[in-house]
């Protein structure tokens, strides 16, 4: 698996994990589901993912959006 799909999959999980926590835990935790989305957005923009030059330290084999 690419970084490219181990990010939409981290977000995605991150986000439906936050979405079940606010229904069942605290209204809080949309926050986290703001800050995930922001994230999302600027690196549409940008092309820095925090978790995409985590995963590449990792070792995980880079894809074609973030190198």
């Amino acid at each position: 698996m690419t970084i490219d799909r181990l990010v939409m999959a981290l977000a995605g999980s991150f986000i439906l994990i936050s979405l079940l926590l606010s229904v069942f835990h605290s209204t809080y935790w949309l926050w986290f589901t703001a800050f995930v989305g922001a994230n999302l957005l600027q690196s549409s923009f940008t092309g820095f993912c925090p978790s995409a030059i985590i995963l590449k330290k990792l070792g995980v084999k880079a894809g074609t959006a973030f190198e």
